[in-house]
């Protein structure tokens, strides 16, 4: 199979249908676009648990890793509070890149408020490239319980579609590090570090606790594959159709002239830091999420067929069914491994 996220029609055949669920327990688990898992135990509270893995020799890999699971409990409208980190590095790693790579999760942990509660550390033979697995555990309290009470088995059609930030914010990011001497060929210095400092909005925390406070119905966190893959993961899970404008979806000109560099597609570009979300009224969403210092906007509305639709002006382009990652296999391409 392909570098990078499983197909869907794979991980439907041969992932979720394998995979025992207790229904008294857990009531939201895996499936395409559920972003963690949420248990409800017998007079218990609910608790959101989620794992993500990131792999590869970036500069700020425990970085993304724990944003990448933080991020996946914020959007499923809990509280994030510690992550676990299950870690494998190759045999030729050396003990000061595990300190920074430790030191990168702790900071970050801390930045965020989450608890380091634990995990694993070894050096694998079966590994060439540092693997970092990251739990991350959050708890709802009764108002957020209640308002996930009130969304469940609501009807996700002909509503407002919001996104914050931009496309592509974390594969911009990442690249403009990795990839700054070759940048330096065609962009003055200063592009690259105001491309490089997209760091900065890698959490969706913020926006998710207001996005809770204001009744939406659904909230998704974008990641790999960049914001048409979350836009098909955000449908499929809702179970609705979706009609989205082009151009009203945000990019930063970094994004669009990196991606103009590589030949790829900036909408397909990794996009962690973007949080979509499913509102009765998207306007009043934008205005308070602004007002509070978070770009965002309204990209387009959901509807009760099983199209989901790009408009540019008058072309119509049809969304399909991630097929791998093809902007992270060309990125590696290009770093020559």
């Amino acid at each position: 199979m392909k570098t990078g996220k499983i197909p869907e029609r794979v991980l439907k055949r041969s992932v979720f249908k394998q995979l025992p669920i207790r229904d008294d327990e857990m009531i939201g688990g895996a499936g395409v676009g559920e972003d963690c898992a949420v248990f409800a135990p017998e007079n218990g509270s609910r608790t959101a648990v989620c794992v993500n893995t990131v792999t590869g020799n970036a500069a700020q890999i425990g970085v993304y890793a724990v944003h990448a699971a933080v991020n996946n409990i914020a959007a499923g409208g809990a509280e994030p509070t510690a992550v676990l980190i299950a870690a494998a590095f190759p045999e030729d790693t050396e003990e000061p890149q595990l300190r920074v790579i430790m030191k990168q999760i702790g900071e970050t942990a801390r930045t965020l408020g989450v608890t380091v509660a634990g995990g694993h550390t070894e050096i694998s033979s079966s590994v060439s490239e540092p693997v970092l697995s990251v739990t991350g555990v959050g708890r709802y309290s009764a108002e957020q319980a209640h308002m996930a009470e009130n969304a469940e088995g609501m009807a996700m059609y002909d509503k407002d579609i919001v996104m914050t930030k931009w496309a592509g914010i974390a594969g911009t990011a990442l690249i403009a590090r990795e990839k700054r001497t070759e940048l330096l060929t065609r962009y003055p210095a200063y592009f690259i570090d105001e491309a490089q400092a997209m760091e900065q909005w890698l959490s969706v925390v913020p926006e998710a606790a207001t996005a809770g406070k204001s009744g939406v119905l659904l909230m998704h966190d974008a990641s790999r594959g960049g914001i048409f893959a979350a836009l098909w993961e955000l449908a499929e899970r809702a179970g609705v159709g979706l009609s989205v404008s082009l151009k009203a979806i945000p990019i930063r000109q970094e994004s669009v002239e990196i991606c103009n560099f590589l030949d790829v597609n900036p909408y397909e570009l990794a996009a962690g830091g973007s949080l979509l979300m499913v509102a009765e009224n998207g306007y009043d969403l934008v205005r308070r999420l602004t007002g509070e210092g978070i770009p965002a906007a309204v990209i387009g509305r959901t509807d009760s067929t099983n199209d989901r639709v790009i408009i540019n002006e008058e072309e119509r382009r049809f969304l399909e069914p991630p097929k791998g990652d093809d902007v992270y296999r060309r990125y590696t391409a290009a770093k020559g491994r």
